[in-house]
C-alpha cells in the first residue's frame, strides 16, 4: 500500500471515477437504436397527402402561442389600440378553430435543439449518452421520415439542418442554411425567420421557369422542412416574456400564412398537409435544456389534406389541467401527444413508411377517416414497434446464457402473431372500436417490451458498480491511513488463498461477460471492486493498527458518546449535503450553524480571537443569503457594478494599505521588503486593480448596446477579451520578483479573478464571489488557530521565556516550532480524526461554491447572457466553455486556500484532498440509486445531473489538488522567517505592539 503514493492513488481515483460516471450509461440510458427491422406503411391506394410542410417554431412556448397580448410590434408605439390584449397568432389560431386539430406536444429532457428535432422527425429518444457524442451532427446512424420521402426540402440553422441530410440516402435531404455568424444573440434575430421564408418563396419562384425542379415539386411523398431559429435566439437574449420574443411570434405566424398560401395556390388539388409545432419551449429566465414544464410543453397544430377537424363543444375536453384556460380555446377539444408520436403521423399523411426506430404512437385524433381507416393504420404502427422488440429480443436471446423473455409476449398465447391475428379477425368482422382498443394495448405491450429489454442487465450490473464504490470508499480510507496516519510503516500482507479466491472471481467474471458479448465498459466495472478489496484484505494489518492510533484514546463511556455522536453529525452533513441538491436552502440553514462553531471551544478561545470569530460570523451570514435569493437571475447593472465596485475598493484598499497589512507578517530581512521588490509588487497589483475598473467600464458599455438592440461593438468585445485575458496573464509578472507573504498571494489571486466575475456576471454573482472568498480566507485562519489552541505544547516551546501579557501566544508557536521541525527533517505530522471534520468543511464549502449562484436541479438556472458580452454568435461549445470556467473559479479560490491549509497545519500536500475523496463517494452512491430514466422529465434529467456531478467530483478534487500546488508554490508564513531563528523573535515583535493576532 505505502508503494503506491501519492500520485498513484490520484491516478486511480480519476480512472475509476470517470469509469464509474460512464455507468449509468450503459444502466440506464443503453441506446434504443437496432437494426435490421423490416419497414411498414399502411397499404391504401392513395395516402391522405401528397406532400407535407413541416414548420418548427424552435424554441416556442406552447402557452405563449396561443394566449393574448398587448401588440408587442416595434411599430405600435404603445398606442391605446396596441394596448387591447390580442392572438398573436391569428393564422395559426384560425387552423385551430375552423380547419386542424390542436393539443400540445409533450418533450423530454434535454430539452435542447437536437434530441428535440430527433424525436419530431425521427420518433426517437435518443439516449442521453448518444446526444452528449455529437451536437451538430448524428453520432448514430437513425431513421427518419426525411429519409422515408421520395424528397425533402429544408431550410433553417447550420446546427440542425446537416444531421438529417447526411442521416439519409445521399441525395434525397436538400440542405439550405444560413451562415453560423447570423445567429447572433444580441440583435434582433426575426431576420433568421424571414431568411427561411423568403428561399421558400425563391424555391417556388424558380420552379416557374425550371422544368425539372417543377416536376420534381410535383411528385408525391414530397417533404418540406422549415426551421424557425428566430424564436429560440430571441428567447435566450431578451426572455419568452419581452415584446421582441412576442413580436418574434406574429412574425412566425404571418410567414407560415404566407408560405401555407403560397403551396396551395402552386398546386391547387388541396393535397396538401401542414403541421406546425416546436422541438422545445423556453423558461422564464430565457434557458432550456431542464424539464421545466415550460421547457417540454410545446404547441401542435395540423392541419391539410388527411388531417381531422376541429371537434367543438360546449365544454371541450383536453382542457382539464388548467394549462389552457386562458387561451380562449376552451370550446376547442385539445389533443395532447408524445412528442415522438408527430413523426407516426407524418409518416402516415405522406403515405411514407414509419421510421423503423420509430416509438411514437399514431394519434388518431389527428387523422381524417372512419373507424376502420384509423383501426388499420394503427395496426401498421403497432406492427413496425413489435418488428423492433422482436429484433432486439433475438439479439438479447443470442448473447444471454439463461434468456428470460417477457411475461406480457413471452408465450404462445400472449405472442405478438396471435395478437396481431385476434386484431385482423375483429377488423374484417366489423368492431373496429375493439381493434382499436386491443391494438393500442399491443402497442403498449411493445413498448413495455423494448423497455423489459432495455433494463435487462440492470439488478447485474448495479451489483457490481454498488461493489466497487464500496471498494472505492474502504480502498481510499485505507489509503489515507497507511500514507498520512501510519506513514506507510504496514507492508500489504497476501496469503494462497485469498489471490486464488479474488483471481478465481475475476476470471468468473470475465468469462461470464465474455460468453454474453458483453461491452468493453464492463470488463472496467467487474476490475474495479476486484482489485480495490483485494487491496483491502492485503491492508488489514493498516487498517487494525490505525485504529489503535486513531481512536486508542477513546477510552471512556463519555468519549464513546462524544464521538458517536460526532460521527451521526459527519452522517447528517453528508446526507444534508445530497439533500441540497433538491433544496439550495439547507446550505442557508447550515451556514447559520456554522456560525456557532467557534463556540464549541469555548469562551476563553472567543475571546482570544474576538475579530477573526466577529469575520466568521458575518461571512457565513452574507453566505447564507445567496441561496434564498432566486438561481434564476435577469440581468441587473446596478447588481453587476455594486459587486465589481466592492472588488475595485479591496484591492484599492490594499494596495494603499499593503506595508501596513503585512508588517507584522513579513520580515525585514526578506528581499520581498525591498523598495525594488515592493515597488515593482505595486505596480502590477496596481495594473489588476485598474483591470477590475476597466472590466466595469467595459461591461456597463456592453450591457448598454446589446439592450439597445444594436448589436455588440467590435471594440468593446476586443477590449472585453483583452482584460479577460490580462487578468490572467499579468499576475505572471509577480514571479519575476516574488513575495511569498500569504496573504499577499491570495489578494493576488482575489483581484485575478475578479476580473471575470464583472465580465461574466448577470446579477449578484460579484458579490457571491467577496463574500465566498472572505468566508473560505476567514475559514482557513480559524482552522489553525483552532488547531494550534488545542495542540499540545511541545517541550522547547515550553521552555521558551513568554514576556508578561504574551502568555497566550505560547500554543501558536509551539504548533509553528513543531511543523517547522517537521518540515525541515521532511516529514508532516500524522492525521487525526480532527482533520476528518476539516475535510468535510473543504467538501461543504466546495458544494456552496456552485449553488450559490445556481440550482443543479435546474441546468438552465446558468444563464449565458453574459457570455454574449464576448461572443455574440452562437457557438454552444465555446459559450458553454466560458460560461463553466466562470463556474469554476470559486473552486480554484477554496483550492489555493486549501493548499495554504494544507501548510499551516503541518500535514502532507495531498492528505486532505485525499480524505474528501473518500468521503465523497457516500453522496456518489445515494445519487447512483436515485438515477430515473422513466417518469417526469425534470425528474430525469436532474438526477443525471446529480449523479454525475457527484461521480466526477472526485477527478475534480484531484484537479483541484493540482491547482492548489501551482497557488501556493513558494509561501512562506509570518512564523516561518521567525522560527528558522529564534523563536524570541517572534515574540519580541508581539511586544512592540505587533499582537498576538499578528502570529498566525
Amino acid at each position: 500500500m505505502a508503494q503506491l503514493g501519492r500520485f498513484g492513488f490520484l491516478a486511480i481515483a480519476v480512472v475509476f471515477h470517470l469509469m464509474y460516471c460512464y455507468s449509468i450509461f450503459d444502466i440506464y440510458f443503453v441506446s434504443p437504436i437496432v437494426s435490421g427491422m423490416r419497414e411498414f406503411s399502411v397499404d391504401e391506394k392513395e395516402a391522405p397527402a401528397r406532400r407535407l410542410v413541416l414548420f418548427v417554431g424552435d424554441g416556442l412556448r406552447a402557452d405563449k402561442a396561443f394566449q393574448s397580448f398587448p401588440d408587442p410590434s416595434p411599430s405600435s408605439n404603445d398606442t391605446t389600440d396596441a394596448l387591447i390584449p390580442r392572438p398573436l397568432a391569428p393564422f395559426l389560431r384560425s387552423r385551430v378553430l375552423e380547419h386542424g386539430t390542436f393539443g400540445v406536444s409533450h418533450t423530454r429532457v434535454p430539452t435542447e435543439s437536437r434530441p428535440g428535432h430527433v424525436a419530431l422527425i425521427a420518433g426517437l429518444y435518443e439516449d442521453v449518452s448518444a446526444v452528449m457524442t455529437g451536437w451538430k451532427l448524428n453520432p448514430v446512424n437513425f431513421d427518419s421520415v426525411f429519409n422515408r420521402s421520395r424528397h425533402t426540402w429544408s431550410w433553417g440553422s447550420p446546427d440542425i439542418l446537416p444531421m438529417f441530410e447526411q442521416g439519409a440516402v445521399p441525395g434525397r435531404v436538400d440542405a439550405d442554411t444560413y451562415g453560423a455568424e447570423a445567429e447572433d444573440f444580441t440583435q434582433d434575430a426575426t431576420h433568421l425567420d424571414i431568411w427561411v421564408f423568403d428561399k421558400v418563396k425563391e424555391l417556388f419562384e424558380n420552379a416557374k421557369t425550371n422544368a425539372t425542379l417543377n416536376g420534381q415539386l410535383r411528385e408525391d411523398k414530397i417533404v418540406f422542412f422549415l426551421h424557425l431559429l428566430g424564436l429560440d435566439t430571441t428567447g435566450h437574449s431578451f426572455r419568452p416574456y419581452s415584446k421582441e420574443y412576442l413580436h418574434n411570434i406574429k412574425v412566425v405566424d404571418q410567414g407560415v400564412e404566407e408560405i401555407t398560401t403560397l403551396v396551395e395556390d402552386f398546386y391547387g388539388d388541396g393535397k396538401t398537409a401542414f403541421v406546425f409545432t416546436a422541438d422545445h419551449g423556453m423558461s422564464d429566465w430565457g434557458s432550456h435544456g431542464d424539464g421545466h414544464p415550460d421547457n417540454t410543453r410545446t404547441p401542435l397544430v395540423a392541419w391539410g389534406s388527411g388531417v381531422a377537424k376541429p371537434i367543438i363543444n360546449k365544454v371541450a375536453s383536453g382542457h382539464e389541467d388548467g394549462f389552457s384556460a386562458d387561451w380562449g380555446l376552451s370550446k376547442v377539444q385539445r389533443n395532447d401527444v408524445a412528442q415522438a408520436d408527430v413523426a407516426a403521423l407524418m409518416a402516415y399523411l405522406v403515405g411514407l413508411a414509419f421510421p423503423v426506430n420509430s416509438v411514437g404512437e399514431l394519434p388518431l385524433a389527428y387523422i381524417e377517416g372512419d373507424l376502420r381507416t384509423k383501426a388499420e393504420a394503427l395496426l401498421v404502427n403497432a406492427r413496425s414497434i413489435l418488428e423492433m422488440y422482436r429484433v432486439k429480443e433475438e439479439k438479447k436471446k443470442s448473447t444471454e446464457l439463461r434468456y428470460k423473455p417477457f411475461p406480457g409476449l413471452g408465450d404462445e398465447r400472449h405472442s405478438s402473431e396471435r395478437r396481431i391475428t385476434d386484431i385482423r379477425r375483429s377488423i374484417d368482422s366489423g368492431k373496429y372500436g375493439k381493434a382499436i382498443k386491443d391494438t393500442d394495448e399491443l402497442i403498449q405491450l411493445g413498448l413495455q417490451g423494448l423497455r423489459y429489454l432495455q433494463t435487462y442487465d440492470w439488478l447485474f450490473l448495479r451489483t457490481l458498480v454498488t461493489v466497487g464504490y464500496l471498494g472505492w470508499i474502504v480502498f481510499a480510507i485505507t489509503t489515507v491511513i497507511d500514507l498520512h496516519v501510519l506513514n506507510g510503516q504496514t507492508q500489504p500482507s497476501r496469503s494462497v488463498t485469498s489471490m486464488l479466491f479474488f483471481s478465481s472471481l475475476l476470471v468468473i467474471l470475465y468469462a461470464f461477460l465474455y460468453i454474453q458479448k458483453s461491452s468493453w465498459t464492463y470488463y472496467a466495472y467487474a476490475i474495479f471492486p476486484v482489485m480495490f478489496w483485494e487491496e483491502v484484505v492485503a491492508s488489514r494489518a493498516a487498517l487494525t493498527k490505525g485504529k489503535e492510533v486513531l481512536f486508542g484514546h477513546v477510552m471512556a463511556t463519555k468519549d464513546v458518546t462524544s464521538l458517536v455522536i460526532r460521527g451521526l453529525g459527519f452522517i447528517g452533513v453528508l446526507e444534508a449535503l445530497v439533500q441540497s441538491y433538491f433544496r439550495r436552502e439547507i446550505y442557508t440553514v447550515c451556514y447559520f450553524l456554522a456560525i456557532t462553531w467557534p463556540a464549541f471551544y469555548g469562551l476563553d478561545f472567543i475571546k482570544q480571537n474576538r475579530f477573526l470569530v466577529g469575520t466568521w460570523a458575518c461571512s457565513c451570514a452574507l453566505m447564507s443569503v445567496f441561496t434564498l435569493l432566486p438561481a434564476n437571475k435577469v440581468e441587473d447593472i446596478n447588481l453587476i457594478m455594486l459587486g465589481g465596485g466592492i472588488m475595485f475598493t479591496v484591492g484599492t484598499m490594499y494596495l494603499f494599505f499593503e506595508k501596513s497589512i503585512l508588517v507584522h507578517t513579513t520580515s525585514t530581512k526578506e528581499p520581498s521588503a525591498t523598495p525594488k521588490a515592493d515597488g515593482f509588487s505595486r505596480t502590477i497589483l496596481g495594473v489588476q486593480v485598474g483591470l477590475v475598473g476597466l472590466a466595469m467600464f467595459v461591461t456597463r458599455s456592453s450591457v448598454a448596446s446589446i439592450q439597445a438592440k444594436s448589436g455588440l461593438p467590435l471594440g468593446t468585445q476586443i477590449v472585453g477579451w483583452v482584460v479577460l485575458i490580462a487578468s490572467f496573464t499579468v499576475p505572471f509578472l509577480h514571479g519575476l520578483q516574488p513575495n511569498n507573504n500569504y496573504i499577499h498571494r491570495l489578494v493576488v489571486i482575489f483581484l485575478s479573478f475578479s476580473p471575470i466575475f464583472i465580465l461574466l456576471t448577470i446579477s449578484y454573482e460579484g458579490l457571491f464571489y467577496f463574500a465566498y472568498f472572505t468566508t473560505v480566507v476567514t475559514w482557513v485562519r480559524l482552522e489553525h488557530r483552532i488547531y494550534s489552541y488545542i495542540s499540545p505544547r511541545s517541550s522547547a516551546a515550553d521552555q521558551i521565556t513568554i514576556p508578561k501579557g504574551l502568555e497566550l501566544l505560547k500554543p501558536a508557536l509551539s504548533s509553528a516550532s513543531n511543523r517547522l521541525n517537521k518540515a525541515g527533517n521532511g516529514e508532516y505530522r500524522a492525521l487525526s480524526l480532527a482533520d476528518a471534520r476539516i475535510s468535510l468543511f473543504f467538501l461543504f464549502l466546495l458544494q456552496s461554491a456552485f449553488f450559490s449562484t445556481g440550482n443543479i436541479a435546474s441546468v438552465s438556472s446558468f444563464s449565458l447572457d453574459a457570455v454574449y458580452r464576448l461572443i455574440p454568435v452562437f457557438d454552444p461549445f465555446s459559450q458553454g466553455a466560458l460560461l463553466m470556467f466562470k463556474i469554476l473559479i470559486p473552486f480554484a479560490v477554496i483550492s489555493a486556500n486549501l493548499g495554504i491549509l494544507n501548510r499551516r497545519l503541518g500535514v502532507a500536500p495531498s492528505a486532505l484532498f485525499m480524505i474528501v475523496m473518500a468521503i465523497g463517494d457516500v453522496m456518489t452512491l445515494n445519487f447512483f440509486y436515485m438515477v430515473r430514466d422513466e417518469g417526469s422529465w425534470l425528474d430525469i434529467g436532474t438526477t443525471i445531473s446529480h449523479f454525475c456531478i457527484a461521480s466526477g467530483l472526485c477527478v475534480f478534487v484531484a484537479a483541484l489538488e493540482t491547482i492548489s500546488e501551482v497557488f501556493v508554490s513558494g509561501i512562506e508564513f509570518e512564523s516561518d522567517y521567525s522560527a528558522k531563528g529564534d523563536p524570541n523573535g517572534v515574540i519580541a515583535r508581539a511586544a512592540n505592539g505587533h499582537g498576538k493576532d499578528r502570529l498566525e
